[in-house]
Order: structure tokens, then C-alpha cells, then sequence
């Protein structure tokens, strides 16, 4: 009887709000009863919902953030690689327009390797014997003379630079044709003038070139420029420094040149093991 009752006052119910909708009043009133129950049943559904969300969001932002990290030092690597390349790019170029000046046959040779001992000028460079270098050939850059080829090797070759203490070069002064030798001083950046009076005309900022003496270096290379000149009525000599021209020490391309004639009569002494002093 109780469910007869219940089944007949729902339907009772139902009709008289779907006809007339006298029951809107009442079902608001018991839905605003009831929300707080249906929020908590709901609840550890949406907290699961939000935070699964909140995990997968975060997941996803690390390995996006992992991703875009790995892209940028590989973007970064290559513009260190592009920069590095736009150098010797522009080295390089140096060193073409410099062979389009000296006017002789040249080959660019890298360095492979620079001596480490304090009191020697050495580099080894990747050219040798197959390319045709020889002892004695003369080594330059874009902006004057490096030094020259003491040992060869198929493969390789070691050049002593011109700061070397072992090193002298016949050199003159471009302003008046005084001559004089440059010796190596075992400085990075200083060569001296030997054996120049103190009365010597020489200025600060004066030109050296060489001067072609002894058939080893082409005349008219640059060699540096005079840094100081100092005298001394003690002394029968003038000490005088030349800040060489070449970048001695920022180098990593160099130009090995067959000077003409004049390399081909030094190349043909040293095969027959004569020794040509500069």
C-alpha cells in the first residue's frame, strides 16, 4: 500500500508540474538543499580530474622545457661553429688578398701545433715534403713575414717563427734603405735590430721590410714596425725594437710561398745539403 501511495503521489506530482508547474518553487528549494551533497560526491572525482591534469600539464611543460633546453645548445653549437667559420672565412680572405700582393706561387697550410717550450718559436704545420715544401721556404701572412721552414716530413713540417732566438733576417728600412739585421729575441711580439750606431737614422714608427739579402726572404716583405730606439754613449750600438707585423701568436692559416728564381736556387742548395744562411 505504501508503495502504491508513493507511486500514485509521484505521478500526481509529475503531472500537476508538467501541466501547471507549481512544483518549480519547491525543486529549487530542495535542489539548493541538496547541492552541497551532490559537490561533495563530486568532489574526489574532480580533485582526481585536476590534479591527473595538473600532472600531465606538468609533465608535459618539463619534457617541452627538456626539449627546447637540448634545441638550444644545439642552435648554439652551430652559431659558435657558424662564427667560427665566418672567421676563417674572413682569415682565409686575408690571406688570398695578401697572395694576390706578393705576387708568387703560395699554399695555405694550417697550424697543426705550436712548440711549448718557453725559449723556442716553433710551429708545425700540415704541409710537408708531398706538397712540395721545403727547407728554408719562406713563411708569411696577410700582414707580413712569419718565420720559414726549418724541418720537413712528408705529411708535416716545423717553421721557426721569427721572435726565435736562432732566427735572423736581412732587413731594411723602408723610408731610407738602411739595412740591418732582426734577430729574435724570444719575445712574443719584439724583434732587435743588431748593430745599428747610435747615430743610426732611425725613427719610431719606421717601416721594416726585407731587404732580400741572402736569397732566402724576397725583398720587400714587411716585417714590423720600430716600437723604441734607445742609445747610449756607452755603448757602441743602439738598441732598437720592432713590434713584428705578423700576428705571430693568433694565427691558425699561413701562406708558404715559392719566392720565384730565387726559392727554386735555395730549394736546389738544400737537397745537395748545402746550407744557406740568412
Amino acid at each position: 500500500m505504501r508503495l502504491l501511495v508513493c507511486v500514485l503521489a509521484s505521478v500526481l506530482f509529475m503531472t500537476v508540474d508538467h501541466r501547471r508547474h507549481h512544483l518549480e518553487t519547491v525543486r529549487a528549494a530542495m535542489a539548493v538543499i541538496v547541492y552541497p551533497l551532490q559537490f561533495a560526491v563530486h568532489a574526489p572525482f574532480r580533485g582526481g580530474k585536476w590534479l591527473t591534469d595538473a600532472l600531465a600539464t606538468r609533465r608535459a611543460l618539463r619534457e617541452e622545457n627538456e626539449r627546447l633546453r637540448t634545441q638550444q645548445l644545439l642552435i648554439q653549437a652551430r652559431l659558435g661553429k657558424y662564427e667560427e667559420l665566418a672567421a676563417e672565412n674572413r682569415r682565409l680572405r686575408k690571406l688570398l688578398d695578401s697572395s694576390v700582393k706578393v705576387g708568387d706561387r703560395v699554399l695555405i697550410a694550417e697550424v697543426v701545433s705550436v712548440d711549448m717550450d718557453p725559449f723556442s718559436r716553433q710551429i708545425m704545420l700540415n704541409k710537408g715534403g708531398n706538397d712540395e715544401v721545403f727547407r728554408g721556404q719562406p713563411l708569411i701572412d696577410a700582414h707580413g713575414v712569419m718565420g720559414q721552414v726549418m724541418h720537413v716530413n712528408p705529411l708535416s713540417s716545423t717553421a721557426l717563427l721569427i721572435t726565435d732566438p736562432g732566427h735572423a733576417l736581412p732587413v731594411q728600412l723602408n723610408r731610407n734603405g738602411l739595412r740591418a739585421v732582426a734577430v729574435g729575441t724570444g719575445a712574443t711580439s719584439d724583434l732587435e735590430l743588431t748593430h745599428l750606431p747610435n747615430n743610426a737614422d732611425v725613427v719610431v714608427g719606421d717601416l721594416v721590410v726585407t731587404s732580400g739579402l741572402g736569397g732566402r726572404f724576397p725583398s720587400g716583405y714587411p716585417v714590423g714596425r720600430i716600437l723604441s730606439v734607445e742609445t747610449d754613449t756607452g755603448q757602441p750600438f743602439a738598441k732598437v725594437i720592432v713590434e713584428p707585423a705578423a700576428q705571430l701568436e693568433r694565427n691558425r692559416e699561413v701562406l708558404l710561398v715559392w719566392p720565384g728564381k730565387e726559392g727554386a736556387s735555395n730549394k736546389a742548395q738544400y737537397a745537395e745539403g748545402q746550407e744557406v744562411r740568412s
